[in-house]
């Protein structure tokens, strides 16, 4: 009878583990791969990214040039138009309330919402949105849709 004690691994061949201190007949004694003296050699060693034992470090040498708009940049959810067709009936508000009620936007949006104009909107809806592509806006005047800038 097979139980979760006596299931073999069938697919993957056993990594061969690399036995280090046990002695100068097993290839890997004495210094047990780390060579000798130095920082490296000794237990409890752990290398630190970036330090360079009191010189400054290189990152610190190098000029700072360009400008990063990581600072500045507010995340915004984008939503498709046959996403909008998707989840919404006629007559409904599309804003940043509802989605949240569908479960589609998060708690917080500092950049807002976005509508992009990929696919068809058919149904007779409102939106309210921070920022339309140009596909989208032509698509919403074309078929008649009410839409807002929040």
């Amino acid at each position: 009878m097979i139980s979760l004690a006596n299931l073999t691994n069938t697919h993957r061949p056993k990594k061969k583990i690399q036995r280090v201190g046990r002695g100068v007949g097993s290839g890997r004694g004495k210094t047990c791969t780390r060579g000798h003296k130095g920082d490296k050699s000794r237990s409890g060693y752990k290398r630190h990214e970036g330090r360079e034992g009191g010189q400054l470090p290189l990152h610190r040498k190098l000029p700072t040039r360009g400008f990063t708009r990581g600072l500045f940049h507010k995340e915004s959810l984008a939503i498709n138009l046959s996403l909008i067709e998707r989840l919404y009936e006629n007559g409904e508000i599309v804003n940043f309330e509802t989605l949240r009620q569908k479960g589609i936007a998060p708690r917080e949006l500092p950049g807002g919402i976005k509508i992009l104009g990929s696919g068809e909107l058919k149904k007779k809806v409102s939106i309210e949105a921070n920022q339309y592509s140009e596909a989208a806006q032509a698509k919403l005047e074309k078929s008649g849709i009410k839409f807002t800038k929040v």
